[in-house]
């Protein structure tokens, strides 16, 4: 099921994770692809949300969390950054 509207491409975001629980890092992951995120590294997603989208998964993933140790960040980037940033991925 993707929330994300694709005609909408909104800004650039980074979610990054670290959750010891295997169940809510699972629900984590699960959350992020709903968004039309990818993955870069095991728990962090990039991609493009409107602002709307993004508060709306922000608070998805709190939910998720609730009183689970661990960490959530939702980064939103300008456009320069986003242009800036360099990566490989391999499948």
């Amino acid at each position: 099921m993707l929330i994300q509207d694709p005609r909408k491409p909104g800004k650039p975001v980074l979610v990054l994770y670290d959750i010891t629980d295997d169940r809510t890092r699972t629900r984590m992951s699960n959350a992020c692809k709903d968004y039309g995120l990818d993955r870069i590294q095991f728990s962090a997603y990039s991609g493009r949300l409107t602002r709307a989208a993004r508060e709306e998964l922000e608070m998805r993933l709190g939910r998720i969390m609730g009183d689970n140790s661990g960490a959530v960040t939702v980064i939103q980037l300008e456009q320069p950054q986003f242009d800036g940033a360099w990566s490989k991925v391999n499948p």
